[in-house]
């Protein structure tokens, strides 16, 4: 059972005794070794298990090298983890944020470790169908949940734009896109006109949106159907509810291939929620009715295929966060979103 996050036993890319200098200052002596290990899997921000003394910590960390103005705004991360220290959202409690670069090279934050289950297949393979249906539900609850936040009350009211969050977001995906030095992909080029042209209405939704809400960024406690932390908030931003429910439902309408979809699979036997079910749990949650259309998914697996060219990108200049990023064929993965997403319409 996944129990935990998988570490990498590989080497450890910034100065240990540098760190243990910083941690010995910030946090006082501690009564045993600085051990530290890489959590693999991820594509954005470096992170680690940081074990100092009786302090059980994670270090995410900006990527080494030249990066795009606006990404990897670990700052950003840490302020929105901090606001919603008090909030029902469940998210790690933060300890300090290090912007100076001369420590480990770049800017960096430290949050307490949760324990729990994180889970990286969507099938769920080493649990009964009641357990599935369970974490799915809790999955939608604790979307439900951080939806349910007003941005003004945890004082992130500046967090993002009050208005036209998906305009604003399909412009900045398409530039992205446009600007990118990977091979052309048709189909999501295809795709991006489509979403150009069946835009919606902006209605004036706004909350905190957590922009890569899915099942593997959560963690859930050790034995109940309970999520404990919503993790990685790297893209989350003032936005739409809906953009946050269309990219958790992509699950639905990808195959296990794909990321981990669970298009193709027996659902029924597995226990798993429709999706109609899911967002139906979610609206129940929140006590809203807005309808989650095409487009919301559409857009989503257009973004997340956006995202994985610029995987690519980085892989190609050897900026990736995680060094075997070229080996998960990035442009194949932007490919089949982007085909998934012309499926909708």
């Amino acid at each position: 059972m996944n129990m935990t996050v998988a570490v990498s036993t590989g080497t450890i890319d910034f100065d240990r005794e540098k760190l243990q200098a910083f941690l010995t200052e910030a946090l006082g002596p501690a009564d045993g070794p600085l051990n530290i290990q890489r959590i693999s899997g991820g594509q954005s921000n470096p992170t680690y298990f940081v074990d100092f003394g009786a302090h059980r910590m994670v270090l995410r960390k900006k990527p080494n090298g030249p990066i795009l103005k606006g990404a990897h705004a670990i700052e950003r991360e840490y302020r929105v983890l901090n606001a919603l220290k008090d909030a029902p959202a469940p998210v790690p409690a933060t300890i300090l944020l290090q912007e100076d670069d001369s420590i480990i090279g770049t800017p960096f934050y430290l949050m307490e470790r949760v324990e729990g289950r994180v889970f990286s297949d969507c099938s769920l393979p080493d649990l009964s169908p009641d357990e599935r249906h369970g974490i799915y539900l809790a999955m939608a609850e604790a979307l439900a949940a951080l939806h349910s936040v007003n941005p003004n009350d945890v004082g992130l009211s500046d967090y993002g734009k009050p208005s036209n969050y998906f305009e604003r977001q399909f412009s900045r995906w398409s530039r992205q896109l446009k600007e990118s030095p990977s091979a052309p992909i048709p189909e999501l080029f295809q795709l991006m006109d489509w979403l150009e042209q069946n835009m919606p209405a902006d209605d004036a939704r706004l909350g905190i949106a957590h922009g890569d809400f899915r099942l593997g960024n959560l963690m859930f406690h050790p034995t109940e159907p309970r999520v404990v932390a919503i993790l990685d908030w790297e893209l989350s931003t003032l936005g739409h509810p809906l953009a946050d429910l269309g990219f958790c439902c992509m699950t639905w309408v990808t195959a296990p291939d794909e990321y981990g979809g669970i298009l193709g699979l027996d659902r029924e036997a597995l226990g798993i929620p429709s999706q109609a079910e899911f967002v139906e749990h979610y609206q129940r949650s929140l006590g809203d009715s807005s309808p989650l259309l095409p487009f919301h998914i559409a857009f989503a697996l257009f973004r997340f295929a956006v995202i994985w060219v610029g995987i690519a990108d980085r892989a190609a200049a050897g900026t990736a966060a995680d060094p075997n990023a070229s080996k998960l064929s990035p442009l194949a993965f932007a490919q089949r979103f982007a085909i998934r997403g012309l499926e909708l319409f």
